[in-house]
């Protein structure tokens, strides 16, 4: 069978004749630190399969043990009702600290049957996973759908590691929220594609998704909204059902742990100090009263930047503090160490009428209201690196300065990534230009909603994260890269998957895989494993975009977009 696999592993072995069929006396022998790739595969080539897929002869035992022939030493003894265990007929995980800690090594031998070798628990998930690719679409699937034994796949050897140590996924729920178990499979889809990063934006103006106790108003009144603008902000067109919901605390922990078990990082995202007229609506002694009347705000019902943003008094410090030691609790050290603080599209304009924020501005000795935003971004640099967290937020927290351990998503373009880089701050490539996945990806005028730059599958897969010219030492603060989706125009899953896929396969190998330069990269031979790919993602219930446009229910005439003609700047 060919081996399409995506994305593309640094080695493969030449192919030889049969070297691995699963049938009912399959087993799997788990060395100590693979428990959860163990779980996974028995959980989903099971289901996919029928199969029991039983713990082998050796399961639980130190590397060591576990590195023996698989085959011989089990021949002879049952699997579970399954029969009798052919010699080669195991599936062997284990660890091996020669390898990258992502890194794994795959071997399938019809003697010793398959070996999944990791530098670390990620490694073996991660070797896991390229083992479901090779067999095959129906390994996607949730019940087996032929009765005809597996083809089975060829003896090989793949070895492999990632190139960046973030590739993520950021996701807006706040303007259209996911139901937890959306999010679930959205996690699931990521670990299909070895992306091992979630950014979860909780909170905006339009909606604040995470409940926290010691505030009940943030989700008893700022997760719902009154109507929702349908389109892009300048459509005359409204939704006027109510919209809204949040996330429990025990979703989130559910979420979390979710995650983890993928080997997946949650990074949290509570926006501020703009962005934030949901919270404002549930607490208006957080907004700019010396300016507005902040008791007459709601939760925002459009789209585009809004000029209501927190008052940088100590009243609001310490409200947030209090909604970050939630969070913090909520979201482990051990699987989120970036705490995500916004920063982006703060409009100063209350800030220069407010006397308030003026003699903060003049007690503090700012230059000015950047200034003032540099200060309350520090402050919880400062809180959370007491926490034993680290700070993260848009490339906008650059302005006014920023303190030594925070790090930067670049989306306006390169340019904040080369200079936070430069100036010695770790960095995600994010570039609004290149990886907004709410940007629309095709020109035609079937596109549902079209939003901003065409950038077509071709475009993502084109996508460089480190810039040319970046020097050597700058270049090893770009942690990675990360797609980002924006969901003003998304009202459900479905719309979600139609701007995601296929083009975060795309940007899935562009983050995994050591491709040559962006020119020089073979789109030709991406897109014949695609075709492969696409029967995955049925498989796998995504509605994706297909090649050839939109199927009628994909699209949404006559609703407004906004549409940006030409290519994209380079900035």
């Amino acid at each position: 069978m060919p081996m399409d696999l995506i994305p593309a592993p640094g080695r493969i072995g030449d192919a030889g004749r049969c070297g691995f069929v699963p049938d009912r006396s399959t087993t799997i022998t788990a060395a100590p630190g693979t428990e959860d790739t163990e779980r996974w595969l028995r959980a989903t080539l099971g289901a996919a399969f029928g199969l029991p897929l039983a713990p082998g002869a050796g399961s639980g035992t130190d590397a060591g043990h576990a590195g023996s022939t698989a085959g011989g030493g089990h021949a002879g003894s049952t699997a579970g009702g399954g029969g009798t265990v052919r010699a080669g007929n195991t599936v062997e995980l284990l660890i091996d600290p020669d390898l990258a800690p992502e890194g794994y090594r795959l071997s399938v031998d019809p003697e010793s049957g398959v070996r999944v070798a990791g530098g670390g628990a990620a490694g073996v998930f991660w070797g896991a996973q390229t083992l479901r690719q090779l067999l095959g679409p129906d390994a996607f699937r949730r019940a087996p759908v032929t009765a005809e034994p597996h083809p089975g796949i060829p003896a090989l050897e793949i070895e492999d590691a990632p190139r960046f140590a973030w590739r993520g996924l950021m996701l807006d729920v706040s303007r259209h929220f996911m139901p937890k178990d959306d999010v679930l499979r959205y996690l699931d889809l990521l670990a299909a594609h070895k992306l091992n990063v979630f950014h979860f934006h909780l909170t905006d103006d339009q909606g604040w998704r995470v409940e926290i106790k010691r505030h009940p108003r943030l989700t008893e009144v700022g997760a719902w909204r009154a109507r929702t603008k349908y389109g892009h902000r300048a459509s005359e067109l409204w939704d006027e059902t109510p919209y809204g919901g949040y996330y429990t605390q025990d979703d989130i922990r559910e979420i979390v742990a979710y995650a983890a078990e993928r080997h997946i990082s949650v990074v949290p995202e509570i926006d501020i100090p703009g962005h934030s007229q949901a919270a404002i609506s549930a607490y208006p002694e957080l907004g700019n009263t010396d300016v507005i009347d902040t008791t007459t705000l709601s939760v925002w019902d459009t789209w585009g930047i809004n000029p209501n943003v927190l008052a940088p008094t100590d009243n609001t410090l310490r409200f947030f503090e209090g909604v970050f030691e939630e969070i913090l609790e909520l979201f482990p050290a051990a699987t989120s160490p970036f705490i995500h603080v916004g920063g982006d599209e703060c409009l100063k304009d209350q800030w220069r009428k407010s006397p308030t924020a003026q003699a903060r501005i003049a007690e503090l000795g700012l230059a000015d209201e950047d200034g003032l935003q540099a200060w309350f971004i520090g402050h919880f640099d400062t809180w959370l690196t007491e926490r034993g967290r680290r700070l993260i937020g848009w490339d906008e927290i650059l302005e006014g300065g920023l303190p030594q351990g925070a790090a930067v998503s670049s989306w306006r373009g390169y340019a904040g990534g080369i200079a936070a880089a430069e100036a010695g701050h770790d960095v995600v490539m994010c570039p609004e230009q290149q990886v907004y996945l709410d940007h629309r990806q095709h020109g035609g005028p079937d596109e549902p909603m079209p939003i901003g730059f065409v950038r077509t599958l071709e475009d993502v897969y084109r996508f460089e994260p480190v810039p040319p010219g970046l020097s050597e030492e700058a270049a090893r603060h770009i942690l990675g890269t990360q797609a980002n989706v924006w969901t003003e125009v998304m009202q459900n899953r479905a719309r979600v998957d139609y701007q995601v896929f296929p083009r975060l396969a795309a940007f899935a190998e562009v983050a995994w895989s050591a491709l040559p330069a962006s020119a020089d990269r073979d789109f030709t031979d991406f897109e014949r494993r695609m075709t492969t790919h696409y029967a995955r993602l049925d498989a796998l219930g995504v509605d994706y975009r297909p090649p050839g446009g939109p199927l009628p229910w994909q699209q949404r005439p006559g609703i407004l977009g906004r549409p940006l003609e030409g290519p994209p700047p380079n900035v």
